[in-house]
């Protein structure tokens, strides 16, 4: 060991290595502490992260260093720097998985008042249409008729019902085509 207090000569003990990390590192402690607070504004967790930088050099094999009060400083700083990128990105996660939480919690609401928007659209379309060619329809669309079943049952051509049928799904096309007046809450009146 130098007069620094750095660990240079390769012939030293390994508990002896040890013993003068240990006291380096104490002496360097608070200055360590200090510059990672100050790179990532947080007292405690500068501390947290200084006492895991003690515990990585500890468990790994003894590193001969020419610089270790330096080499310490270098490593908080680099800690700190690690720990703010990491923060951005658990940050950034944090942030779009809120963004998709909102958007997902959103979009069904929307869906559905849309839906209903567009359900009330059709039945006004269909109490529009001959009371023949709405029966049509509800018997095939509602009640799941075929087309020759509906035919025998109010005495008609299949042509003829074919004919209510695209009258009536025309109906239905033409209401959804129209362009959406705003969407009301129920019991608003219009003005």
């Amino acid at each position: 060991m130098n007069e620094r207090g750095d660990i240079a000569a390769p012939e030293a003990d390994a508990s002896g290595g040890r013993a003068r990390f240990v006291q380096v590192f104490l002496a360097q402690r608070a200055r360590m502490e200090a510059l990672v607070s100050r790179r990532i504004g947080c007292r405690a967790t500068a501390s947290d992260l200084v006492q895991d930088l003690f515990l990585r050099f500890w468990r790994r094999p003894e590193v001969k260093v020419e610089a270790l009060d330096t080499y310490l400083l270098r490593s908080a700083s680099n800690l700190a720097i690690d720990y703010l990128r990491s923060a951005g990105s658990r940050d950034r996660l944090a942030e779009g998985l809120q963004h998709a939480e909102e958007d997902d919690a959103a979009q069904p609401l929307e869906q559905a008042l849309q839906a209903r928007h567009d359900l009330q659209r059709i039945d006004t379309a269909l109490r529009a249409l001959p009371e023949r060619t709405r029966q049509i329809f509800l018997l095939n669309r509602v009640h799941g008729c075929t087309y020759g079943e509906i035919a025998k049952a109010m005495e008609l051509s299949q042509s003829a019902v074919e004919k209510h049928m695209m009258r009536a799904l025309e109906a239905c096309k033409a209401s959804l085509a129209e362009p959406a007046s705003p969407l009301r809450r129920p019991g608003s009146a219009r003005r």
